[in-house]
C-alpha cells in the first residue's frame, strides 16, 4: 500500500508540475518569485514521493541514506510554507503576520536539526522530539492555511478555496499522525503507509485552482481580525503542546497515580484555557499587543469606523441611545466601564444621564463650572492620571470631588457641538494598558464629534415629538373651546328667552330638550378629550334629510328661516353627532353672514355614489384669496369674534369620511358651500368592514 501511494503521489505532483512549468514557459501565466516557488514545491513534493518508492523496492542493505528521504519531506514542508508567507505583504508594507517568518523559520530549523542528529543516534531517542516537530510543522501550517482563507477578499476567496482544501487537508493528516506519536512515542504504521496517497489527495485541488484564474497567485490583505484569531491559534496550539509535554511527564514520573494525575492535569489545563479565551481583559491585552508591534498604525479605522456606527445605529430604543454612546466610545480603547453627562435643559447644569459599570452619581456639573469653562477653551481630552500626578499639564483645570476621588474613572472625553458643548464621556481604566498617543486621542475626538452630533440629533428629535404631543393638545383644546362656545352660546340665548317665557309650556319643554342636548354633547367633548383624535361613537349611517330639518327647526326658534330642497331618503356614512356638527357649522357661518333679509337655502340629492349637500347664501361672501390661501386653515376666519377652528374641523373629518368641500363666493353676493360624502344605501343589511370606516 505504501509503494502503490509513493507512486500515485510521484505521477501527481510530477505531471502538475510539468502542466504548470509549460503554462509559465507559454506565458499563460506570469513568472514570478511566487510563482517559482509553487512549481519548487510541486516539485520536490514529486521528487520525495518517488525516492521513497525507490527506498521501498531496494535491498535493505543498499537503501538510500537515512536522511534524504525525510529531508526533501523537510524541503517541500519549507517550501509549501514559504509559498504561503509570500502570499503575505511584508511587515515593512504593514504586514502583521510578520512574526510567523521567524517563528516558521525555527520550527524548519529544529526539524532539521533532528534529521542530522538522526544520523547518530537511536530511532527511540528522538521519537518524542521528532513527534513534537511534526505536530509543529501541521500546526504551523494550518496557521497558514487559515490565513489565506481569512485574508483573501470576496473575489479571490472563489480561488483560495480549493488550495487552502488542498493544503488544509496534508496539514490535518500530518496533525493526527504527529499527535499519535506523542501521545505514543511511535508513530503509527499504517498512518505513514497513506501518508504520501492522502498527499495525493491535494494535486487535483490545486489543480482546480490554477485553472480558475490567471491571477490565482495574487498577494492577499492582512487584517487586524485575522492576525488576532491567528495568534490566538498559534498560542492555543503552543499551551497545548507544553500541556501534552507536562502530562505525558507527569504520567511517567509519577508512579501508580502518575495516569491519574494526567487526566487531572489535562482537565485543568483545558479549564484554565477556556477562562482565558472567555476573558474579555487577555483579549484586549493580546489586541493591543497586535496592534503596537505589528502594525505601523494601532488601529485599522475603516473597521473602528464601522463598528462605531453600526453601534450607534443599532439603538432601537431612545432611552438606551446614551447607553450606546458610552460603550461605542469604551470600546475604542478596551475599556470596560463609562458614563455620559448632559444638559438636564438647555442653558442648564449637566447631570449623569448614563452610566456602564460605573457608580451613580447624585451630584449636577455646573455648566459655568471649571470643568465646563476648560473644556469651552482648550476641548482636550483629560487624562484623570495624568491630572493627579502633573495637574500643571491642564492649566486652568479643576476637577470635582466626585471625579478625582473615583479610581477607576480614566479620560473624560468632552461632547461639542459647534463649539457648544452638550455634555461629556467618563470612561473607566481599560482591560489593558493602552498608550495615549496623538493616535488615540485623535480616534476619540473624531468620535466624540460623531456621538455628540447623534445626540444632539436625537434630543431634537425628543423635542419635536415633545413639541408634537403639545401641538396636538392645543389643537385638541382650540376644538373643544369652540364647541363649548356654541353651547355656551345656545345656552345664553334659552336664558335670555327664560325671563319672558318661563311660564310657556312648550318653552319649557324646548328648554329641557335644549338642556338634554348641551349635556350630551359636552359628554361628547369629554370623550374626545380622553380618546384624543380617535373618533368616538359607532360608524353608521346618518339620515341627513332628518339633520337638515333639525337645522331648520332652530334656526326657526332664533327667528331665522333655513329654505329646504330634500331628496328624501339620501344618507351618509359616519358618526351622526359629528356630521350634524359639520353640517351646522356651515348653516351657521351662512345665517352669520347674510342679513335677516336675505336668505339662506339647504339644498340635499344624490349624484352618483355621493351624497350632496349645498348651502347657499346671499351674504357678505368671501374673496377668492381668503378662499384659496386661508380657508379651512386653523385660527383663519372673517368674523370679528370666530377663532377660525369650525370651518378647518369640518374640512378635517369631510377628508375622513371620504368626501369633499369646496366653495364658491363671491364678495356682496353670496357663497355657495357644497359637500359630497360618501352615500350610505339604507337598504344594504351587510356590517360595515374595516375598509368602509374611514
Amino acid at each position: 500500500m505504501s509503494s502503490l501511494g509513493d507512486l500515485i503521489c510521484c505521477v501527481a505532483y510530477g505531471l502538475f508540475a510539468l502542466y504548470f512549468a509549460q503554462r509559465l514557459l507559454r506565458g499563460r501565466l506570469p513568472v514570478s518569485a511566487l510563482a517559482v516557488v509553487f512549481l519548487a514545491a510541486l516539485s520536490v513534493s514529486s521528487i520525495w514521493s518517488g525516492l521513497a518508492l525507490v527506498d521501498e523496492l531496494r535491498h535493505w542493505s543498499d537503501r538510500l541514506p537515512t536522511w534524504l528521504v525525510p529531508g526533501l519531506d523537510l524541503l517541500r514542508f519549507g517550501l509549501w510554507f514559504a509559498f504561503m508567507l509570500m502570499l503575505l505583504p511584508p511587515p515593512r508594507r504593514g504586514g502583521g503576520l510578520g512574526w510567523m517568518r521567524p517563528i516558521a523559520v525555527a520550527v524548519v530549523l529544529a526539524r532539521l536539526a533532528l534529521i542530522v542528529l538522526g544520523e547518530n543516534l537511536p530511532v527511540e531517542a528522538l521519537a518524542r522530539a521528532q513527534a513534537f516537530a511534526s505536530l509543529g510543522l501541521a500546526v504551523l501550517g494550518l496557521v497558514l492555511v487559515e490565513q489565506m482563507l481569512r485574508n483573501a477578499t470576496a473575489d479571490a476567496r472563489w480561488n483560495a478555496k480549493p488550495v487552502c482544501l488542498g493544503l488544509g487537508a496534508v496539514f490535518v493528516f500530518d496533525l493526527f499522525i504527529g499527535s499519535q506519536a506523542a501521545l505514543f512515542q511511535h508513530f503509527d504504521g499504517d498512518a505513514i503507509s497513506v501518508r504520501s496517497l492522502v498527499h495525493a489527495a491535494a494535486v487535483p485541488l490545486l489543480y482546480v485552482a490554477s485553472r480558475r484564474h490567471a491571477d490565482w497567485l495574487g498577494k492577499l490583505h492582512v487584517s487586524r481580525a485575522a492576525v488576532f484569531h491567528s495568534a490566538t491559534l498559534l498560542l492555543v496550539g503552543a499551551y497545548m503542546l507544553v500541556v501534552a509535554g507536562v502530562g505525558y511527564y507527569v504520567r511517567y514520573t509519577g508512579g501508580q497515580w502518575g495516569r491519574a494525575l494526567s487526566v487531572a492535569l489535562v482537565f485543568v489545563a483545558l479549564v484554565a484555557l477556556t477562562l482565558l479565551i472567555a476573558s474579555g481583559s487577555m483579549r484586549a491585552r493580546l489586541r493591543v499587543y497586535i496592534s503596537k508591534n505589528f502594525f505601523s498604525y494601532r488601529y485599522d479605522y475603516r473597521e473602528e469606523w464601522l463598528r462605531f456606527t453600526q453601534l450607534l445605529s443599532g439603538s432601537a430604543e431612545p432611552q438606551h441611545t446614551a447607553e450606546t454612546v458610552v460603550r461605542a466610545l469604551a470600546n475604542l480603547v478596551e475599556s470596560p466601564s463609562g458614563m455620559l453627562w448632559l444638559q438636564r435643559s438647555a442653558g442648564g447644569d449637566f447631570v449623569q444621564n448614563a452610566r456602564w459599570n460605573l457608580p451613580a452619581q447624585a451630584v449636577t456639573e455646573a455648566r459655568d463650572g471649571p470643568l465646563a469653562t476648560f473644556w469651552r477653551e482648550r476641548a482636550w481630552i483629560v487624562d484623570v492620571n495624568e491630572y493627579r500626578q502633573h495637574p500643571e499639564a491642564y492649566p486652568g483645570l479643576e476637577l470635582p470631588d466626585w471625579l478625582a476621588e473615583e479610581p477607576r474613572c480614566w479620560l473624560l472625553v468632552p461632547l461639542l457641538v459647534r463649539e457648544a458643548l452638550i455634555g461629556f464621556v467618563v470612561l473607566g481604566r481599560p482591560r489593558a494598558v493602552v498608550e495615549l498617543n496623538w493616535e488615540v486621542r485623535d480616534l476619540l475626538r473624531t468620535a466624540a464629534s460623531q456621538a455628540s452630533g447623534y445626540l444632539d440629533q436625537a434630543q431634537a428629535t425628543e423635542a419635536l415629538l415633545e413639541a408634537r404631543k403639545f401641538d396636538a393638545f392645543n389643537r385638541m383644546s382650540a376644538f373643544v373651546v369652540h364647541d363649548l362656545k356654541n353651547i355656551v352660546t345656545q345656552l345664553s340665548l334659552m336664558m335670555k328667552n327664560a325671563k319672558r317665557l318661563r311660564d310657556n309650556p312648550e318653552f319649557q319643554q324646548d328648554m329641557l330638550d335644549t338642556v338634554e342636548n348641551s349635556l350630551e354633547k359636552m359628554r361628547q367633548l369629554m370623550l374626545q378629550l380622553r380618546e384624543g383624535d380617535k373618533p368616538h361613537g359607532v360608524t353608521s349611517g346618518v339620515d341627513l334629510e332628518q339633520i337638515a330639518k333639525g337645522l331648520a327647526a332652530a334656526a326657526s326658534s332664533k327667528g331665522r328661516v333655513l329654505e329646504l330642497e330634500l331628496q328624501p331618503g339620501v344618507s351618509t356614512r359616519g358618526h351622526a353627532e359629528r356630521v350634524e356638527r359639520v353640517l351646522g357649522h356651515v348653516v351657521q357661518n351662512a345665517f352669520d353672514a347674510t342679513p335677516a333679509s336675505g336668505f339662506v337655502r339647504l339644498r340635499l340629492d344624490a349624484e352618483g355614489s355621493q351624497a350632496r349637500v349645498r348651502v347657499e347664501d346671499s351674504g357678505c361672501g368671501m374673496s377668492e384669496d381668503f378662499i384659496q390661501n386661508r380657508l379651512f386653515k386653523p385660527f383663519q376666519t372673517t368674523k370679528a369674534s370666530g377663532m377660525g377652528i369650525g370651518a378647518h374641523e369640518s374640512y378635517q373629518y369631510v377628508q375622513e369620511l371620504g368626501g369633499k368641500i369646496s366653495v364658491q363666493s363671491e364678495l356682496n353676493r353670496g357663497t355657495t358651500v357644497t359637500l359630497l360624502l360618501p352615500l350610505f344605501h339604507a337598504q344594504a343589511d351587510a356590517p360595515l368592514t374595516a375598509l368602509d370606516v374611514q
